[in-house]
């Protein structure tokens, strides 16, 4: 029922019984039985008052009331439902991560296997290339100190035949052999066309 049909109701219910307590007092002039009918009227008319008075009161302050407190319950719906969505969202993602996160660590594990073997097979072949190159350079070194060798050899060859000669040649040129030299350098030098 709509507001306006209980206030309708109210209202005729209201007139009812003021007719009825009018005629209640047009019967109390008749006696005390009446009177008495009279007074139970009255009463009845107070009650009815009151009752719509306050059922007046309780329409017109309780429905803002509920309202607002049905607003604010669906208010706090509306939020509790969000926070659900929010977090079961949340917690959707936190489970793909997880998921994620074993093939992501295989993934690192993998591309770290694969970074040292790389880097081991690179120190292999700069150990391997500086192992060469130290052999070249003593090897460079090694024929280097040969080269220095034979020729201090030779060289001291050179002066011990230079010795050896010239020992010889005291031994073996004496005056006699040095004019007989000089003579033959002499005559060779006259023979000569100028």
């Amino acid at each position: 029922m709509t507001r306006r049909g209980l206030w309708k109701v109210a209202a005729g219910a209201l007139v009812t019984l003021l007719f009825a307590a009018m005629s209640a007092h047009g019967a109390e002039e008749g006696g005390n039985a009446t009177t008495e009918r009279a007074n139970e009227i009255f009463k009845w008319i107070n009650f009815a008052i009151v009752a719509g008075l306050l059922a007046w009161v309780f329409l017109k302050v309780t429905p803002a009331f509920f309202r607002k407190n049905a607003e604010t319950i669906s208010s706090a719906i509306g939020k509790a439902t969000a926070a659900k969505a929010e977090a079961e969202r949340q917690l959707g993602e936190a489970e793909e991560k997880l998921a994620r996160l074993e093939q992501e660590v295989a993934q690192l594990r993998a591309t770290a296997q694969q970074e040292s073997a790389a880097e081991g097979e690179r120190l292999r072949a700069m150990a391997k290339s500086d192992v060469q190159k130290a052999g070249a350079a003593g090897k460079a070194e090694v024929e280097a100190a040969e080269r220095a060798a034979r020729l201090e050899l030779k060289a001291i060859a050179a002066n011990l035949a230079v010795d050896g000669a010239e020992s010889l040649l005291a031994k073996q040129l004496t005056l006699r052999a040095q004019e007989s030299l000089l003579a033959a350098f002499v005559k060779n030098l006259e023979e000569r066309p100028n």
